[in-house]
């Protein structure tokens, strides 16, 4: 069993920055993969950043390249997600979520994205 709790999320100005993370706990060491995830009122859930935790390859959807990073701190066991430049648009509940093999940015109601946090709020004024 693996238990995820997001943090950092909040209310900032258009041009302002967050730093999401996830705390991880329990059997964590079968996750190919981590991400970040996204869902705005009456939208569907979208992929935003994932991270290969071997190789640490990373993955962005376009729409948050060059503003979002994300990175794992393995003496922390968590995956943060530093969101610059940050546009009323990325107003969401955040989410974090493990990946087994084959798991898909873009494919964020696959089942293989088996554990998933319970969300933090990130508003984005104008």
């Amino acid at each position: 069993q693996v238990h995820l709790v997001e943090s950092g999320g909040g209310s900032v100005q258009a041009g302002g920055s967050l730093r999401l993370s996830c705390a991880a706990s329990g059997y964590t060491s079968s996750s190919d993969s981590m991400g970040w995830f996204r869902q705005a009122p009456c939208k569907e859930r979208e992929g935003v950043a994932k991270i290969k935790t071997g190789s640490g390859s990373t993955y962005y959807a376009d729409s948050v390249k060059g503003r979002f990073t994300i990175s794992l701190n393995n003496d922390k066991n968590t995956v943060d997600l530093q969101m610059n430049s940050l546009k009323p648009e990325d107003t969401a509940m955040y989410y974090c979520a493990t990946g087994q093999l084959g798991a898909m940015l873009r494919d964020s109601s696959s089942n293989r994205w088996n554990y998933w946090g319970q969300g933090t709020q990130v508003t984005v004024s104008s």
